[in-house]
């Protein structure tokens, strides 16, 4: 509670319905039941917004503020609000609270993007309260970030802009602000200035507020000429510090010289000479004025965004990702990111808001993301549209850790499972390579059962021979997260069946896969499953096929006996002597499979012209490529067995 119990109160909302008549006799005041406009105030006050930076002992020549800035928040939702506070105790200044009461009220009645949201008002016996939207005063915002370099001078561009807007919509209603000034700005978090300060807002010229710049006598002017020559302060103060005297504009300081030639004109003597606000900032927008910066344009896009032409949307958002590190991050975070989100959700933006739009949430904290981000991803992925979705498993390696896992299996998995089943090979292709970033995140129902299922009707289904390739990588990637009796049942069965794929880089795949899972066999699994099929490849028609077994670890994990096989797996390994002593076997079918000849008299060392073999140096392929841009190796020669379908026949004895 503000006051204490029992202290009267008036807000400045509706008055409170009356309550019903007493009846008399002892019973309890019936106005027990009537609006407390205290207590139902909707929003509460925090302790005053500090600057650290203040003066700790204040000029008392200087004015005393008519406002008290506090901080405070939303009841309803904890959202973080300003509070002006007027005293109106006993002593106070009749005029000052005049003109407080005055500021509310134009306040109240003035709406632009520009001027200083209002929320509500309170108006007590002691003090008089206006809540507004988070700011924090010019003066302080410049003494916290000084404007310096081109990003400085970007900022205070935007800001000009945004003060300049509202300047004209003043004008254009008839009104003048008479007390245009530092304490009269304030930034909200996302850096955009907003015009305060209205207490003497008038349709005719009254004098300006003790403290404020006042022209000179001779350059008073009308009172939109006094608005304008105070702009000049303003900006005269916002690079070089408090004005000591009306003097001192004759020295342009720091002032940038893209702006000199206006400012001498804001605080010309002759005030005819003075450009309106409208006529200036139409000016300053012109290319390679002060205000064409990349992030007034940006900012101006924005604001206009849903009534953009499609075209100019796309355009716009495809540009947008290598401007954002010249953006300021207040920017970024409190602008660009709600118009972002906002456009996808309405459905305004395509496929191409996606990049920045993980670009700028970066700087998100963990939930912060969770919270605004991820509901927003969760439901473009239930969206009919192809190119969204595609986009999305492009990039789902940005977000994927942001995900909850119980959001990835309910939510988002059974969309992206249809995929498999697409039309396009590109989304099916995407749809594969996104399970290695899902399927940790899935529970072991579906990591159990649906996955695998889906894999293996790809891989074994699919018409596009670099898909099978892909969902046979993808299965050796998943086999740790493959629930163990689902692992001893697809796993083996899957790879070797992809060893007689017609594809070439199938069956290198299988390889590269069967090397890579080497840890997750039994003894019995190796001899009857594993060795077979890989044996074959030895005498596989194709050069790349064959280079895999020998120099890609195919044969080499296997061979070294029980040290690397069955270390991914719970059970014991039982006979162990009778695989070691059948490692000679395995190296044997290594130095007998690199010269074997083939069908057509041809061995690996005699035909040099031959592409060069699938490489892949740690035994797995991490670059999966793409169906746009795969370079593909030659096909089987018409003569080889593969294409005739006749078996190879067995390698003559070398005679010793």
């Amino acid at each position: 509670r503000i006051l204490p119990p029992g202290a009267a109160a008036a807000s400045s909302g509706p008055a409170p319905a009356p309550g019903p008549p007493r009846t008399p006799g002892p019973g309890p005041a019936m106005w027990l039941f009537s609006r407390d406009p205290v207590r139902d105030f909707p929003f509460e006050l925090g302790p005053p917004d500090a600057d650290p930076d203040a003066d700790s002992l204040p000029d008392p020549a200087a004015p005393t503020p008519l406002w008290r800035l506090l901080r405070g928040r939303r009841k309803a939702d904890g959202a973080p609000v300003s509070v002006f506070a007027h005293s109106l105790g006993p002593g106070g200044d009749p005029g000052a609270t005049a003109l407080a009461r005055a500021g509310l009220k134009r306040l109240r009645s003035l709406r632009h993007p520009n001027i200083l949201g209002y929320l509500d008002s309170l108006e007590t016996e002691q003090c008089l309260y206006l809540v507004t939207e988070t700011v924090t005063p010019l003066r302080r915002h410049l003494r916290l970030h000084p404007p310096s370099g081109d990003s400085g001078e970007q900022e205070v561009a935007w800001g000009l802009q945004r003060l300049l807007t509202a300047l004209a919509f003043l004008g254009a209603s008839g009104l003048v602000h008479h007390a245009l000034g530092l304490d009269s700005v304030f930034v909200d978090p996302g850096g955009e200035w907003k015009l305060g300060g209205l207490e003497r807002v008038a349709a005719t010229r009254l004098r300006g507020p003790r403290g404020s710049p006042v022209p000179p006598p001779h350059c008073h002017g009308t009172p939109r000429a006094g608005d304008m020559w105070r702009l000049g302060c303003l900006i005269w103060e916002v690079f070089n510090g408090p004005l000591p005297r009306p003097g001192a504009l004759r020295s342009f300081g720091k002032l940038p010289p893209g702006l000199i030639p206006p400012f001498s004109e804001l605080v010309a003597a002759d005030p005819g000479a003075r450009p309106g606000p409208g006529p200036l900032l139409e000016r300053l927008q012109r290319p390679g004025a002060f205000l064409a910066c990349a992030l007034v344009r940006t900012g101006l896009f924005l604001e206009h965004f849903q009534v953009r032409d499609p075209s100019e949307r796309r355009t716009f958002l495809q540009e947008l990702p290598p401007l954002l590190e010249s953006l300021p991050g207040p920017f970024r975070r409190h602008k660009l990111l709600p118009r972002l989100l906002e456009a996808l959700e309405l459905g305004s933006a395509d496929a191409s808001a996606l990049p920045p739009l993980l670009q700028v949430a970066k700087v998100l904290d963990p939930p912060e993301y969770q919270e605004r981000i991820v509901p927003v991803l969760v439901r473009l992925f239930s969206s009919p549209e192809r190119g969204l979705r595609l986009r999305l498993l492009q990039l789902l390696e940005e977000f994927v850790e942001f995900l909850p896992d119980a959001t990835v299996d309910s939510q988002i998995f059974p969309h992206v499972a249809h995929g498999f089943l697409d039309s396009n090979p590109a989304i099916r292709e995407q749809t594969v390579k996104s399970m290695v970033l899902l399927a940790p995140k899935l529970g072991e129902g579906r990591r159990g059962g649906e996955l695998p299922r889906l894999l293996l009707r790809v891989q074994g289904g699919d018409a596009l021979g670099p898909l099978r390739c892909n969902a046979t990588l993808c299965l050796g990637r998943l086999a740790p997260h493959l629930p163990p009796q689902t692992r001893r049942r697809v796993l083996a069965p899957a790879l070797a069946r992809a060893t007689r794929d017609p594809f070439p880089p199938a069956r290198a795949a299988a390889v590269a896969a069967f090397a890579a899972t080497h840890g997750c066999y039994s003894p019995a699994e190796v001899a009857g499953r594993v060795l077979p099929p890989l044996c074959a490849l030895t005498v596989d028609p194709h050069p790349g096929v064959r280079q895999q077994v020998r120099a890609g670890g195919g044969l080499e994990e296997f061979g070294e006996g029980p040290r690397g096989i069955g270390e991914g797996c719970s059970g014991s390994w039982e006979g162990c002597r009778a695989v070691g002593e059948g490692v000679w076997v395995l190296q044997a079918l290594k130095k007998w499979g690199g010269g074997v000849p083939v069908r057509g008299g041809v061995s690996d060392e005699e035909n040099p012209s031959e592409e060069p073999p699938l490489e892949d140096g740690d035994g797995w392929d991490d670059d999966w490529g793409s169906l746009e841009d795969m370079e593909l190796p030659q096909s089987p020669p018409a003569s080889s067995p593969e294409e005739v379908g006749t078996p190879l026949e067995p390698p003559a004895p070398t005679p010793t």
